[in-house]
């Protein structure tokens, strides 16, 4: 049996992941599953990256899965992607094709690397009742109380994320877990070949500063207005965070002008990018096993070095 059955090309952003991964699916007759949380809505597309015209070489459309599958009135997360990603890797495995995941969505490529443990638990109103009174503060260490290993962080900043992330924990911790396991989708056999890609941390701020003052120049600030009128509320947006956060800032008039929409989203992704390295740095730290490409810019060197890498393992 082969060691791996699947490729995750993965990385900060503005590293060019998706061009390596469509090259490996085209030279693999692979497909590609995205691991990208916005890239899953549909009408973010300026903003998340979606760049659809990749996924065509030499005439030749590359499928992809996990992208423009939701809209905005419903709140996708890291547990409905791994529900949806297993779906879509058995359907891929079963055709004997090889699947390549490709973003930089941290907790999305962990769950499915190291399988999170997730359970399909209804809203508890009497737990909620009991729980009204209590500060922040105190729903936190009751959150960590029952789950001291937290995945996110995030979840302690927000009362709604810890009053349903202690309604999960406390699920977990019942009877009824096993129940509601069963109506979940088992997770396959996943056995991947990482590879990652990324580059020194000034030519990656550099590329972010030029691919952000694309992306206004096509229309992003339009995209994000667009999706006001449409009916998302700018509270919906600006949780979408980044580009959808600050052009939305924005558009209310709380940024004085867009020297300073750039200026301060520049900044913003930039520190995302660093988070994003420290996230794959810290999955390194737990056991994952990462393949890091030569960190040049130049893109055909680098995804020479992919191809040579998936070919040591996979036929063509």
């Amino acid at each position: 049996m082969n060691k791996y059955n699947c490729v995750i090309v993965l990385g900060p952003t503005a590293v060019g992941k998706t061009s390596i991964g469509v090259q490996i699916a085209y030279k693999f007759g692979g497909e590609i599953i995205s691991a990208d949380s916005r890239q899953t809505y549909k009408g973010l597309d300026i903003g998340s990256g979606k760049d659809l015209c990749e996924y065509c070489v030499d005439g030749k459309d590359i499928p992809y899965h996990l992208i423009d599958i939701t809209d905005l009135s419903f709140e996708y997360n890291v547990f409905h992607y791994q529900q949806d990603f297993y779906k879509v890797f058995n359907d891929i495995t079963s055709r004997n094709v090889l699947p390549v995941i490709v973003g930089g969505t941290g907790m999305y490529l962990d769950a499915i690397v190291r399988d999170y443990d997730f359970v399909l638990v209804p809203e508890n109103v009497e737990l909620r009742k009991q729980l009204e009174d209590k500060s922040l503060e105190e729903l936190g260490e009751m959150l960590l109380s029952l789950k001291p290993e937290l995945h996110n962080k995030s979840d302690l900043l927000e009362r709604d994320r810890v009053l349903r992330a202690i309604e999960i924990a406390t699920c977990m911790n019942s009877p009824q877990a096993d129940e509601i396991r069963k109506q979940m989708i088992a997770r396959p056999d996943i056995r991947p070949l990482i590879i990652g890609t990324t580059f020194d941390r000034n030519l990656v701020r550099q590329n972010i500063e030029i691919r952000l003052r694309e992306r206004l120049d096509n229309g992003l600030i339009e995209e994000v207005a667009k999706l006001h009128e449409q009916g998302a509320s700018w509270e919906r947006l600006e949780k979408l965070g980044l580009e959808y956060r600050y052009c939305s800032l924005f558009l209310e008039g709380k940024l004085a002008s867009k020297d300073e929409l750039f200026e301060k989203l520049n900044i913003a992704i930039r520190q995302f990018a660093k988070r994003q390295e420290t996230w794959f740095r810290g999955m390194e730290a737990k056991g994952v096993e990462i393949n890091w490409l030569p960190a040049v810019q130049d893109k055909n060197t680098r995804i020479s070095a992919a191809l040579s890498l998936v070919e040591k393992y996979f036929k063509q």
